[in-house]
Parts: C-alpha cells; structure tokens; sequence
C-alpha cells in the first residue's frame, strides 16, 4: 500500500506563530521523545515509521512548505510539489499520477490519504493498514476511517452508515455525508451511529485514474503536471467521495484531534510555557508561546493564549481563538522562514522616500550547507559575520570569512556563500526593491 500525506493550509488559524511557508504542522509546540518539542509532521512521521509506513509515504505540498519539510523530517522523503495551491483533489490527482506513471506502481494496489497533521494515538496506523484490505479485495471503491464521536460537535464533518447494518462489523457501508451540522441534528446524527470524518480514506490506484481520465485529462505525471493550472479548484470530498456509491468506513474508537485552532492545540502542550517569558499563579489553563529572545510577562489573565514571533504577537482569550481568521485582513511580508541551509529572521524593515527600501535580516546557516550563486538587479547587501566560519564567493573569488569580517555585495554581481562551521550573520539589502523576486540564479 501506498500512502499519501496531504501538506497544506493557509497557516492563518495560528497566527503568528505560522504563516504561508510555516503553517501549523510544522510548529514545534509538542511533547516528543527524549523531553525535545516536535511538531505535528514530525509526530506524523514518526509513528509512520513504527508500523512500518513510512518507506511507502510520499507528501503532497506546495512549494512555499518543501524547504521546511524537508528541514524537520529528512532531505530524503519523496515530495510531489503542486505548481500551485487548488485544493485537495487537484493535490491527491497530481500524487496519485506520480505513483501510477513515476514509480509504475499496479493499479490494483491501495492508495491511502491522510492529513499530515493527524494527532492520533499510535494504534490509528494499524486502522489505516486495515483499508488495504477493504479496497483491494474488500469490493468497496472507497474505504475511509470513522472516529466514534465523544460529545455532538459542529466542528466536525459527519460519515453516516445505511440504517439497519451491523453496527457490530468491522466496515460499515455509507448511506451519505452531513458537514458541519448544529449540535442538535449531530446528537441525533450520532444516535443513528454517525462518525466523525477524520479526512482519512484509501483506494485503488486504477480507479482514480480512471475518475482523473474522465475528466479528460492525463494520467502521466509530468504531463499533468503541466496542466496542473486547468484541474477544477475543489476538495477531493465534493469531486470524487460524494459521487461516489461504493464506500465502506471502518470505526476508530480512539483520541482523534483537529489541532486547528489555539484553544485545541494548547490542550496538548506538555507545558504552558514555551520560551522567554513568566504567567502569574492566578492565569490558570494559560499558555505563552514566546519566539522572540524579549520577556513576556502574563498577570491575572485566565484561559488564555499569548503568541508572540517575528511576525505578530496575539492575545486571545481561548474560546474565541477559533475566530482568528476574522480579524487577519493585514498582508505583510514573511518574517521568519525555514530555508535549504538554515533560517532567517527580518529584524528591521523602513521605506525612505518613493525609491528606497531597507531589509535587515538575521541569517543562520547550518554547517556544511550554502547559499547558492545568485545575484540581484534592484538592491546591494551588507554581510556582518556574527559568529562561524565559512567561505564567501563574489565574482567568482573565494575568500575565508569568520566573525567581524564585512562583505559589500553591488547589483548584479553574483555572490553565495558556504557555512564551515554553523554560521549566523547580518544582512542588510538596500535598494529600490528588497522581495524574494529579486534573486536570480542565471544570466
């Protein structure tokens, strides 16, 4: 069986702690091995890889998030990267022609799809293996994963069995799907034995590419992708799963979370207290999340949440965080970005007139890794080596570089630099435009 790790999201329902490139799955807020804070990529992967999942997996992504991927769970895991971001089918048919034309993988054999940011109890792996079965053999197109529900929520979407069936079997067949419903039809949903839709199936590869042709378009990967742009901009649930007659879902009777907002994400925060800041005795189910080396102190501000990073500090009462999105109708620049070789931090930004901008940015560089040859056509850099060892290479001439040392790099002239030692400086980009549009690798 193959598998599918669906990477995406806005990363605007954590704000300021995720952004476009750092969205919530790659926040490192999470209790992991060793007492070390892992995100929820990480938690993904690693218990992938105990029920012997992970060499199966690929991730489906934008191209804004394969750097930081790539940072937190090896340079090594297969990535296909969308053109750009249409949602969930557009995602899953791009994958899934991968895995049919790249990797010549048998159509008979079970694709399953899952969230990457799935926070799930170890044993919910075991569940997904069991799809394999039901799809491949089983004479179901569509297999999903139902949670049991705990309470009548209108968060959740809901997967509703055909009345009458053995609510004792393993699978059950699905009569039809209710979104989102009011707390009451989802109690009376419940009683018929509906499930929460965790956003997890499986199926045949031949029958998806068969849905993927009758939409006239090609099942080769490469070809595909270069009409990524013409695919309808929809979710796999309203193109293929609500079209579909033939669908079983097997129950998951377990902890199941959408860690999608703050109030849910600090419920699983092993301390209240991630960085440099103190909360008062009496800020009780408070939790401060402080990215900036600058104190924060919280005084008598119960069920709370403070967020603070390069890109904004939040304040926000708990049961009114899911309301976020709401109130982000300011765009500005990304502040903090994980990158190939390292990450860096905007410390400064100032517009002097109509022509001039000024960008001054904390550069980290891990050892061993470099920033490769470019050059700019609106600006000139500043380089201050804070601390490390490296080599610098302007115009083609290579020079050793350690702390103190200053690099002045003019318009248009090509210049990288490679790290020896980790390696932090401070570049300062002068000029008539300071963006990331503004790097060119070829003449």
């Amino acid at each position: 069986m193959k598998l599918i790790l669906l990477s995406g999201g806005s990363g605007k329902r954590l704000w300021p702690l995720s952004n476009d490139s750092r969205s919530k799955q790659f926040l490192k807020v999470l209790e992991g091995p060793e007492d070390q804070l892992e995100s929820m990529v990480q938690r993904v992967w690693r218990q992938l890889e105990q029920v012997g999942l992970q060499s199966s997996a690929i991730v489906a992504t934008s191209r804004s998030q394969v750097d930081i991927l790539h940072n937190q769970i090896g340079h090594d895991v297969p990535v296909v990267m969308e053109p750009e971001r249409r949602d969930t089918f557009p995602a899953i048919a791009l994958a899934v022609s991968y895995i049919h034309s790249e990797l010549n993988a048998d159509e008979n054999e079970a694709v399953a799809v899952l969230p990457v940011d799935s926070y799930v109890e170890d044993h919910f792996f075991s569940k997904v293996m069991q799809l394999q079965g039901m799809v491949e053999g089983g004479g179901a197109d569509l297999a999903l994963i139902g949670v049991e529900p705990t309470f009548p929520s209108a968060k959740y979407g809901y997967i509703v069995p055909e009345d009458g069936g053995d609510k004792t079997a393993e699978f059950r067949k699905v009569s039809h799907f209710h979104e989102k419903p009011e707390e009451t039809v989802a109690a009376e949903l419940i009683a018929r034995g509906a499930l929460w839709n965790c956003g997890v199936f499986a199926f045949r590869i031949g029958w998806l590419v068969r849905q993927i042709e009758q939409l006239h378009f090609p099942t080769d990967y490469t070809e595909l992708k270069g009409r990524y742009e013409e695919l309808p901009k929809i979710s796999f649930d309203h193109q293929i799963v609500e079209k579909t007659g033939n669908i079983a879902v097997l129950p998951y009777d377990g902890s199941w979370k959408d860690l999608g907002t703050w109030n849910t994400l600090t419920e699983e925060m092993d301390t209240p207290l991630i960085g440099k800041g103190t909360i008062s005795v009496d800020s009780e189910n408070t939790h401060l999340i402080n990215e900036l080396d600058i104190p924060v102190a919280i005084l008598g501000v119960p069920n709370a949440v403070v967020a603070v990073s390069p890109d904004g500090v939040l304040v926000s009462d708990k049961a009114a965080s899911p309301r976020l999105k709401e109130v982000l109708t300011f765009d500005q620049r990304l502040m903090y970005e994980e990158c190939p070789w390292g990450w860096y931090r905007v410390l400064d930004y100032k517009r002097y007139g109509e022509e001039t901008e000024m960008l001054t940015k904390r550069v980290s560089i891990a050892a061993g890794r470099k920033i490769r040859s470019h050059y700019h056509k609106k600006r000139q850099e500043v380089w201050t080596i804070l601390f490390g060892e490296g080599e610098v290479t302007v115009s083609g001439e290579t020079r050793a570089v350690r702390p103190g040392d200053v690099v002045t790099i003019a318009p248009l002239v090509r210049h990288g630099i490679r790290a020896v030692t980790d390696l932090e400086l401070v570049e300062v980009q002068t000029g008539s435009e300071v963006t990331d549009e503004d790097i060119w690798e070829r003449a």
